[in-house]
């Protein structure tokens, strides 16, 4: 995740505002909002503007993953190119679904919000959405769970490694 932070922020510094990095990182998979809140204690962006463009960029694309994924991975098994890469997205994902088909709601908001590897709002939109959970009740569990990495992360990234770095 670092070298990832590193060439986004080496890529964009000086062609972007510091605030457009951010928001970026938080669209990105892997990175999210959780890289995005380091990288705005890093760039030394006050907080409560970091906080509203990292949840903003890590917000954009879950609608689409919801929406959109599984008619995309089915179109794309269709071709013999993409299906290998497909069906391993899936297989990856569906291993870390337990959660949130046991607890539902409160396991999806749980995998989204609590910051471990391999969690955070793109699995586990992709994971609700290849579990077939309604977009009325996924949408507003991954939105909460956002809010709960954002508040964990903001401790995290302007506390404790605020401290560190200051």
């Amino acid at each position: 995740m670092d070298s990832l932070i590193t060439w986004f922020m080496e890529l964009l510094e000086g062609k972007v505002s510091k605030e457009i990095i951010v928001f970026i990182i938080s669209m990105v998979p892997i990175l999210e909002l959780r890289g995005g809140l380091i990288v705005a204690s890093l760039l030394e962006i006050p907080i409560v503007r970091a906080i509203w463009f990292c949840i903003i960029g890590n917000i954009i694309p879950v609608p689409f993953i919801l929406l959109l994924i599984t008619p995309i991975f089915n179109w794309m098994k269709g071709m013999k190119m993409f299906r290998p890469m497909v069906e391993k997205l899936e297989s990856k994902a569906m291993g870390k679904s337990e959660k949130i088909e046991k607890y539902q709601f409160w396991g999806l908001v749980l995998f989204v919000g609590i910051p471990l590897p391999g969690t955070g709002a793109w699995t586990g939109s992709l994971i609700a959405s290849l579990l077939g959970v309604r977009f009325r009740k996924a949408f507003p569990a991954v939105l909460l769970g956002i809010v709960m990495a954002t508040v964990i992360m903001s401790v995290m990234s302007y506390g404790l490694l605020g401290a560190l770095v200051h």
